[in-house]
C-alpha cells in the first residue's frame, strides 16, 4: 500500500512537471486574440485515469506553476480545471468500462468520445466565466475588446476551448492506451476487470 502511495506520488509529480513544461515547448495553434497549446491538457486527463485524488493533485499543482510564472488570467484558467477533473475523474471511477470498446482499446469508441465531449463542454464552459470576469472588469489586451466579446469569448474561448480539450483529451487516452500494456493503470485495470466479470455473468 506504502509503495502504491509513493508511486502515484512520484507520478502526480512528474505529471505536474509535465503540466508546467508543455506550454513552454509545444507548438501553438494562434487564431487572434487566443492561441491554444498542443497537449497543454494532456497531464491532467492523464492523471483522471488514475484516480481523482491524483487528478486533483495534478490541476492544482499546473495552476500553481502558472500562478507564480504567468499572467493572474492563465492561472486562473489552469485553477479551473479542478471542476472537469474531479467530474470526470469520478465518472471513470463508476463507469471505467467506457475506456474499451468490446473489451478494446480503441479511439472510435463512442462512449468514451461521448465522455470526452460533455468533459469538454465543462472545461471550456468554466474557463468562459473565468474569461468573461477578467473581460468585464476591463483587464483583457485591448485585441479582445477590439473584436467583441461573442466572437473572443464564445467563439474562440468556448468553441475553440472544446475543440481543444477534446484533441486533448484524444491524446491522452491514446498515451494511456498504450501505456495500460506495460503499466498498471487504475481504470483501465478496473475496465478489464468489468469485462471480466461480465463474460463471467454471460457464461
Amino acid at each position: 500500500m506504502k509503495n502504491n502511495s509513493v508511486k502515484h506520488l512520484t507520478i502526480s509529480a512528474l505529471l505536474i512537471g509535465l503540466g508546467v513544461l508543455i506550454p513552454m515547448i509545444m507548438p501553438k495553434v494562434v487564431i487572434p486574440p487566443a492561441s491554444f497549446t498542443l497537449a497543454s491538457h494532456v497531464p491532467v486527463f492523464i492523471a483522471m485515469f488514475f484516480s481523482p485524488g491524483m487528478a486533483v493533485a495534478v490541476a492544482l499543482g499546473t495552476a500553481f506553476g502558472f500562478f507564480i510564472s504567468t499572467s493572474p488570467i492563465i492561472a486562473l484558467r489552469a485553477l479551473s480545471h479542478l471542476v472537469f477533473a474531479v467530474i470526470g475523474a469520478y465518472y471513470l471511477q463508476k463507469h471505467p468500462e467506457i475506456v474499451f470498446k468490446k473489451g478494446q482499446f480503441t479511439l472510435a469508441n463512442g462512449k468514451f468520445q461521448l465522455f470526452n465531449l460533455i468533459i469538454a463542454i465543462i472545461h471550456s464552459a468554466v474557463e468562459m466565466v473565468v474569461v468573461s470576469v477578467f473581460y468585464f472588469m476591463g483587464n483583457m489586451p485591448d485585441t479582445y475588446y477590439s473584436q467583441g466579446y461573442i466572437y473572443t469569448v464564445f467563439v474562440l474561448m468556448g468553441i475553440g476551448g472544446v475543440v481543444h480539450s477534446l484533441v486533448d483529451y484524444n491524446i491522452a487516452y491514446f498515451i494511456s492506451g498504450t501505456l495500460y500494456k506495460h503499466f498498471n493503470l487504475p481504470i483501465f485495470d478496473k475496465a478489464i476487470k468489468h469485462e471480466k466479470e461480465l463474460k463471467k455473468v454471460i457464461a
